[in-house]
């Protein structure tokens, strides 16, 4: 295959190479990209479509009626009781994964799509969509007068207006009968309870993280994982509750993403409590880079002293060289001390107030209005002290301050 001639150009649906249908519109969150479509015949390949809700909830749906659908339709989808009106996000090969990775339980969990969505269907959703904040507020003072240990952070309404989901958070398990009787009377809508946690609640809600990004749980993170402390210990992350929380106050899911390179990497390491033995001295290991394979190594067990950087494998090297009794003249491979290469510093030579208003001398003003140094006049009153054994009595210049004349 000749890969000179080869060009990626952005695919209309006929042309191969990178398809502008598969990236479609990024308004929407969990956004997946469909790299196969593109392919002439993946539409047909199955029924079953990935439809997405308000925020970060998504749905699949069959396609009993054969709709020729594509990625950012609106349907209106079958719903308990009544219907859903939703927004076509994947369709072909890949929803099929996607529902095995949704751990959908029974086939009973996949309804099926009536229709695209007409301009009736959308008047009515755009009308219960209107009623969400304000029915936010006021179930969130419900729940306050009930006296229940719970937050209500979202309230999402069904396309057609007569069912209305609270999402809530509570550490304790709360008895919300009453709470659902008071909600039913007062917004006379079918309610429904939905418990999340702190991880889901921000993925709802969305923000900026300390990265400068948006929140991964309100863009592509579906499935969330437990993240434990030893993500950080195996990556050398210090231990600060505040560095490691995100948003939702629990640990960064960004910790799992690149633990298992680290593992990898830290099984080329000697282990940490190994203490390398030489002819001047022993070792005890101060830092290591897990990523660079490079580790540090101190001649005093509490601070860096003496300090020796090698690699991981010469590290190996002198373990195995002190369990058969030998011992290396240094820690060096070629047995003499190498300088560290250090990162160089534009700024070392530099001052820290070099962008500080230097301060100016006050200068005297002669009669003439010319400025005038005070160094003669230092000298003459040290002269004129020489002399006299008194400091000279400065005559002109001061004046006294009489009330009764005016100013």
């Amino acid at each position: 295959m000749d890969f000179k001639n080869l060009k990626y150009v952005v695919g209309d649906g006929c042309s191969r190479g990178l398809c502008r249908r598969g990236c479609g519109r990024q308004d929407k969150q969990l956004n997946t990209y469909d790299w196969l479509a593109d392919v002439p015949g993946n539409a047909e390949t199955t029924d079953l479509v990935e439809v997405q809700f308000k925020n970060t909830r998504k749905g699949y749906y069959c396609n009993v009626n054969r709709l020729d659908l594509k990625k950012g339709d609106i349907v209106a989808v079958e719903a308990s009781p009544g219907h859903d009106i939703g927004v076509v996000t994947l369709t072909g090969k890949l929803v099929p994964l996607q529902v095995k990775k949704a751990n959908l339980k029974s086939a009973d969990d996949i309804k099926r799509i009536y229709r695209i969505a007409k301009q009736v269907d959308m008047d009515k959703y755009y009308e219960a969509k209107s009623r969400e904040h304000d029915t936010m507020i006021r179930s969130r003072q419900i729940a306050k007068d009930l006296d229940l240990k719970m937050k209500i952070g979202d309230v999402e309404y069904q396309g057609d207006g007569n069912k209305a989901i609270f999402y809530y958070i509570a550490d304790e398990r709360v008895d919300f009968r009453q709470l659902i009787k008071v909600l039913a009377e007062a917004f006379h809508v079918r309610i429904e309870m939905k418990q999340i946690g702190a991880r889901q609640e921000a993925g709802r809600i969305g923000g900026t993280g300390p990265c400068g990004r948006e929140l991964c749980c309100a863009t592509w993170v579906k499935n969330f994982v437990s993240v434990s402390t030893g993500a950080a210990r195996f990556q050398d992350i210090s231990l600060n509750p505040q560095k490691l929380a995100g948003m939702c106050a629990k640990l960064k899911c960004c910790l799992n993403y690149e633990v298992d390179n680290y593992i990898e990497a830290g099984r080329k390491l000697p282990p940490k409590d190994v203490i390398l033995q030489t002819l001047d001295s022993d070792y005890y290991l101060f830092k290591s880079d897990i990523l660079a394979n490079m580790v540090t190594y101190s001649t005093d067990k509490r601070m860096g002293a003496n300090l020796e950087t090698i690699s991981g494998s010469r590290a190996l090297e002198v373990m195995e060289m002190n369990k058969r009794g030998e011992k290396p003249e240094s820690l060096q491979a070629d047995g003499s001390q190498t300088e560290q290469e250090k990162p160089i510093d534009l700024l070392a030579n530099e001052s820290i107030t070099r962008f500080d208003k230097n301060k100016k001398k006050k200068k005297t003003k002669s009669r003439g209005g010319r400025p005038q140094s005070s160094a003669p006049r230092q000298k003459q009153v040290g002269e004129y002290q020489k002399q006299h054994g008194e400091h000279p009595k400065r005559e002109h210049g001061h004046r006294k301050h009489d009330k009764n004349k005016p100013e």
